[in-house]
C-alpha cells in the first residue's frame, strides 16, 4: 500500500492496466479476425502480423531510447496512446488480410516507442529499492491479470456480440490511458552521456554483450519466446481445429495460461526477497522447457484433451512469470541511472528479437508441417536457451557491468541513486 500511496505511480499503474486490458482484447480479436479472413491458415496470418510487430519492436525501441531525452516524456506517451487508439478503431473496417499487416505495423510502431519509455519512467518515480522491486512485480501482475481477465472478458463479450466490438474496447482503453498519463507528473529523461543518437541506441546492446548476467537474460529471452509463441500463435487454430472449440473457448484457453502467470507473479515478491534472481529465472526456464515438451507429447500422442491442454498452458504461464518478473531488477542493478532507458530499450529489442525467431516458426511451420514437428523445434530452442543461460550467467556473477564494482545478486541494491553514482 505504501507503493500505491505514490500518486504519480498510482496514475501510471492505472494507465498501464487500462491500456493492457485494451491490448488484451485486441489480441483475442486479432486472432479471431485472422481466422475469419483466412480460416485454417489463420496461424500464418497471425504469425506474419506478429513478425511485423517484432521487426518494428527490434528496430524502433532502441531509437526511441536514443531520442527520448529530447522530448517531454509525458507528451510523448500521451501522443503514442492517441495514435494507438486511432489505429485500433480502423481494425474492424478491414476486409483483406494485407490490411491487417499495415494497421498492425502502425499500431506496433507506436507501442515500440511507448513501452520502453514507460518502463524507464518508473524508476524515476519510485526511487526506493524495495518499493521498486514491488513496482516491478505489480507491473508483472498487471500483465498477468490482463492475460487472465482479458480472455475471460472477451469470452463473455463474444457470447453477446461480434469480435469486432472488442476493438472498440481497446481504443477506449488507449484514450483513457492517455488521460491518466496526462494527469501524472513525469520527469523528463536524464541527458544521456552519449552525444550521437547511434551511440545511445547501441550502448544498451553493448552493455548486454559485455555483462555476464545480461548475456544470460538474452538466452532466457529465447526460452520465453519459444514457449510463449505456442500459446500466442497456435492457440486459436489448436482450439478451433484440434479441439473443435468455439471463439469463447479460444479465450478461455488463453486465460489458462494467464492464470499460471498470475499465480506465480503474486508469490514472487516474497520469493525474490530471499532467493537470488538467477535461481528464480533459471528455474522458470526449466519450467518452460518442461511445458514445451509436454505440449509436444500432447500432440504427438494424439491425446488432445481440454484438461491436458489447459494444464500445459498453465505451466507455460507459470514459467514465463518466473523468468520475466525479476528481469527489471537485474537490468536496474547492471547500469548507471542515466543509462536505464537505454538498458530497458535494449532488453525490449532483444527480447522481441527472440520472438521474431519463434513467431514465424509457430505460425508458418505450424500451418504447413503440423503442431508436432513445430512444437518439437520450439522445445529444442527452449532447451538451447536454458542451457545457454546456465553457461553465460555464472552462478556467482553479480557484477553491475564489466567496468563496475563487484556485487552479489543476493545483495540488495543501493537505495539512493546518488550513492550509486558516487560508487561508480
Amino acid at each position: 500500500m505504501r507503493l500505491f500511496a505514490n500518486r504519480d505511480y498510482r496514475l501510471l499503474f492505472s494507465a498501464q492496466i487500462i491500456a493492457l486490458f485494451g491490448t488484451g482484447l485486441t489480441t483475442v480479436a486479432l486472432g479471431l479476425l485472422a481466422y475469419d479472413l483466412a480460416g485454417p491458415r489463420a496461424g500464418t496470418v497471425l504469425a506474419t502480423a506478429l513478425t511485423v510487430k517484432m521487426v518494428l519492436y527490434v528496430v524502433i525501441a532502441p531509437l526511441a531510447a536514443a531520442y527520448v531525452d529530447r522530448f517531454p516524456r509525458r507528451t510523448l506517451l500521451v501522443l503514442l496512446d492517441v495514435v494507438r487508439a486511432a489505429v485500433v478503431l480502423a481494425l474492424p473496417l478491414i476486409t483483406e488480410v494485407w490490411h491487417i499487416y499495415i494497421l498492425i505495423g502502425l499500431l506496433q510502431a507506436a507501442s515500440a516507442a511507448f513501452t520502453p519509455t514507460f518502463q524507464a519512467v518508473i524508476p524515476d518515480i519510485v526511487t526506493d529499492e524495495s518499493d521498486y522491486t514491488r513496482a516491478l512485480s505489480a507491473s508483472q501482475v498487471a500483465y498477468t491479470m490482463e492475460s487472465l481477465l482479458s480472455p475471460v472478458l472477451a469470452a463473455v463479450a463474444l457470447a453477446f456480440m461480434s469480435f469486432n466490438f472488442l476493438f472498440l474496447g481497446t481504443s477506449a482503453g488507449f484514450f483513457l490511458s492517455a488521460l491518466l498519463v496526462l494527469s501524472a507528473r513525469i520527469p523528463n529523461a536524464r541527458p544521456s552521456g552519449h552525444a550521437q543518437a547511434w551511440d545511445k541506441a547501441a550502448s544498451g546492446i553493448r552493455t548486454f554483450l559485455r555483462t555476464p548476467r545480461l548475456r544470460g537474460i538474452m538466452a532466457l529471452n529465447l526460452v520465453v519466446a519459444a514457449a510463449g509463441s505456442i500459446v500466442v500463435v497456435n492457440t486459436v487454430n489448436y482450439v478451433r481445429d484440434e479441439l473443435d472449440g468455439s471463439q469463447s473457448d479460444v479465450a478461455w484457453m488463453l486465460a489458462a495460461s494467464g492464470t499460471g502467470t498470475l499465480l506465480a507473479a503474486l508469490v514472487l515478491p516474497r520469493v525474490l526477497d530471499r532467493v537470488a534472481a538467477r535461481t528464480v529465472m533459471v528455474a522458470g526456464a526449466g519450467v518452460l522447457v518442461g511445458g514445451t515438451i509436454a505440449a509436444v507429447a500432447l500432440t504427438a500422442t494424439g491425446l488432445t484433451t481440454w484438461t491436458g491442454t489447459a494444464i500445459v498452458w498453465t505451466v507455460i504461464g507459470i514459467g514465463m512469470a518466473l523468468v520475466v518478473t525479476p528481469t527489471g531488477n537485474v537490468l536496474r542493478s547492471s547500469v548507471e541511472p542515466n543509462a536505464i532507458p537505454e538498458a530497458f530499450a535494449a532488453q525490449f529489442s532483444l527480447s522481441h528479437l527472440a520472438w521474431l525467431i519463434t513467431y514465424p516458426i509457430a505460425g508458418w511451420l505450424g500451418t504447413n508441417a503440423g503442431f508436432a514437428l513445430t512444437w518439437s523445434i520450439l522445445a529444442a530452442l527452449a532447451g538451447a536457451g536454458a542451457v545457454g543461460a546456465l553457461l553465460l550467467w555464472p552462478r556467482h556473477d553479480g557484477r553491475r557491468a564489466e567496468t563496475g564494482p563487484a556485487t552479489s545478486d543476493r545483495t540488495p541494491l543501493r537505495k539512493d541513486r546518488s550513492t550509486l553514482a558516487k560508487a561508480a
